[in-house]
């Protein structure tokens, strides 16, 4: 007869305390009228991938944070007026002198306000930053594919995104209504007089008068903090919404697929990561804020139409529109209808704006031009798509032509060249440049293609030499793996378009056109290594 032990005694229950009663209740009140927990288990399972190339996006975003965070403080203290006071604050060079509220109030933010030069070059170097990753975001989304079905809309909020960034930087920029900022305006302002016919109407009525005028720092003050703020954060967040519905693409590996996302979960590890990076972000903005000074609006002294200081340059992201100008050879104009036409102005304003628009809409290009109608959630490699790649080469040349035109002045300067040589120099390269960068980027990426066609049939190099009984020597190459080598070989590969009759039976020309542009698409390329060559190979 066995006799059973008694059961261990339960430890007793512990009572919830009343604060976790309280955050109890209001979490049940509060998803019983949302159904916000039901949100919040579909995001958390969203996975997200780990590679190090999606943190460009998530640096554009936390910069954008601090940019709040920081506008948030500066606009407490910011008086945007053009009123003429007279400047008696802690900046002893510039006592006495009478200048705008707008200047003045600027000057007391970095002078007489505890932590409000700090706040400033905060703000301004996180301006800077955000529009950075942004640009190097996108970059990163095109050279890989991302952008292709069903990502094309997200591409274009991408897009709309970056252009509002450069308007509130540049807003933003022009606000303090120093000398610098004043040039830049007025640079703005001689750019919408060259518009045939209404251009000095709409800069009356942009200044309100003739420049400066007496109401452009009020206005772009309202649209600086209301609203640019307003569309940014809406767009922000449809583009947040589509990666959330459409998925991230990743870059091919073990277990990725159309299908398959490989990476961590939203919740709660990629969140705890996200919180942490985000303050290394806002850390190394505030660690750059405190070492590096930047626009010293106090060296510049208020804006007076007279003077022009020598070497002034814009924000970096603005220089390509400065650049087109000064790159536009002189005479281009004439009087016609008693009104005179400067194309040296209004080509800059046309070439720029189908610039950008081709680059907006190059999905739905590219998409036409290949008739690619099927999902992607893979990265491709650049090599891989070597005319979408030598494209964005060209493109980037292009904008780097005309960034560099910006500082045409400080380049001769510096090295001690003439203005008119660095010019001429520079207007060959805005033509010469793109085709240069486009053919040598195009042989690159087929060049590449074939090493890597080479190396998934024949294994790498190993460096050592046998003899061979027949006397002869060969270095011995070393097989790849088989994840290895079907990262060099798994590649979709795409023909030409083929012509063919529409309903009438007519071929049309907008048909040929398309197939020519497909014949000169994929008219360079290199066949993915087959399994049946593969095989062979190792036969």
């Amino acid at each position: 007869m066995t006799v059973s032990a008694p059961p261990a005694p339960s430890a007793p229950a512990v009572a919830p305390s009343r604060g976790s009663r309280f955050t109890g209740a209001a979490a049940n009140y509060i998803d019983e009228r949302t159904s916000i927990s039901g949100l919040v288990k579909e995001l958390g399972r969203k996975i997200f991938p780990d590679h190090w190339s999606f943190m460009l996006g998530e640096v554009a975003l936390y910069s954008f944070v601090v940019i709040l965070l920081s506008g948030t403080f500066l606009t407490f203290f910011f008086q945007p007026s053009m009123t003429e006071v007279v400047y008696n604050g802690s900046y002893v060079p510039l006592k006495g002198m009478q200048m705008s509220a707008a200047y003045s109030s600027t000057l007391n933010i970095s002078f007489d306000i505890r932590g409000g030069l700090l706040f400033r070059q905060i703000h301004h170097w996180a301006a800077l930053l955000f529009i950075a990753a942004i640009g190097l975001h996108m970059l990163r989304v095109y050279f890989t594919g991302a952008f292709r079905k069903p990502r094309e809309i997200n591409w274009v909020i991408g897009f709309v995104l970056f252009i509002l960034a450069m308007a509130e930087g540049f807003t933003g920029y022009s606000l303090p209504d120093d000398l610098l900022s004043g040039n830049g305006l007025r640079i703005i302002d001689g750019l919408i007089k060259g518009i045939p016919v209404i251009g000095t109407w709409i800069s009356y009525l942009l200044f309100g008068g003739e420049f400066p005028g007496t109401k452009v720092v009020a206005m772009f003050f309202s649209i600086h903090i209301l609203l640019l703020p307003a569309i940014l954060v809406a767009a922000l967040g449809a583009h947040l919404l589509l990666m959330v519905i459409n998925k991230h693409t990743q870059f091919a590996g073990p277990g990725r697929t159309n299908d398959n996302v490989v990476g961590v979960p939203i919740l709660p590890i990629f969140a705890a990561k996200a919180g942490g990076f985000f303050f290394v972000v806002f850390g190394v903005i505030v660690l750059i804020a405190s070492l590096f000074t930047i626009n010293p609006i106090w060296t510049y002294g208020p804006y007076d139409p007279s003077p022009v200081s020598a070497g002034t340059q814009p924000d970096w992201y603005i220089g390509f529109a400065d650049g087109a100008l000064r790159l536009i050879p002189p005479g281009w104009e004439f009087v016609w209808l008693n009104h005179t036409w400067s194309f040296n102005i209004i080509v800059v304003i046309l070439v720029l704006p189908i610039f950008l628009a081709a680059v907006a809409f190059y999905p739905f290009i590219e998409g036409w031009i290949t008739g690619d109608k099927r999902e992607h959630h893979i990265a491709q490699r650049p090599r891989n798509a070597p005319a979408r790649t030598a494209i964005g080469a060209a493109g980037v040349t292009f904008y780097a032509v005309l960034w560099a035109a910006a500082s045409s002045d400080l380049i001769a300067t510096h090295f001690h060249v003439s203005i008119e040589g660095v010019i001429h120099v520079l207007q060959a390269l805005v033509f010469l440049g793109p085709i240069i960068a486009y053919i040598v980027t195009k042989r690159v990426c087929i060049g590449l293609q074939k090493k890597d066609r080479e190396i998934a049939l024949h294994g790498f190099e190993s460096g050592r030499i046998v003899r061979l009984p027949g006397g002869e020597y060969v270095e011995v190459h070393e097989q790849l793996s088989d994840y290895e080598r079907w990262r060099l070989v798994s590649f979709d590969e795409y023909e030409p378009l083929m012509i063919r009759p529409n309903a009438q039976g007519r071929i049309t020309t907008a048909q040929r056109t398309r197939a020519a542009l497909s014949r000169w698409f994929f008219e360079d390329r290199i066949m993915p290594v087959t399994k049946t060559e593969i095989e062979q190979q190792h036969h």
